[in-house]
């Protein structure tokens, strides 16, 4: 089974999904995002296996939500996703990927429905 985490390391949540697969055994290719953040296609297909909208990925509070004006409900999803993959803060994690499904670990016991 190949489980990849979208995981930054700062985060509480995003510390304690990693640690929950890790307990059980879980073996995961880590992706520091804010480092090595998905490209446009990728959080494409992010996108689609959450069944998830861009808007309801972004992180709302991040100063580059309000500083950028992605507030505004005329933008389509490539601008926005393309705003994610230039300021990855704004993405919501950790995602975890296996089995062509992915779930966000919030709360971090939600990822287990996908392995």
């Amino acid at each position: 089974m190949s489980v990849r985490i979208y995981h930054n390391s700062r985060c509480s949540k995003s510390r304690a999904t990693l640690a929950l697969l890790e307990e059980r055994g879980v073996v995961c290719d880590v992706v520091n995002y804010l480092d090595t953040p998905p490209s446009t296609t990728e959080l494409f297909e992010l996108l689609d296996m959450l069944g998830m909208t861009p808007r309801e990925l972004m992180r709302k509070t991040e100063a580059e939500y309000s500083e950028l004006g992605l507030d505004d409900p005329s933008l389509d999803d490539t601008t926005l996703v393309a705003a994610m993959a230039s300021h990855p803060r704004l993405i919501e994690r950790p995602i975890v990927v296996s089995n062509g499904k992915a779930a966000i670990g919030r709360p971090p016991e939600t990822v287990l429905t996908i392995l």
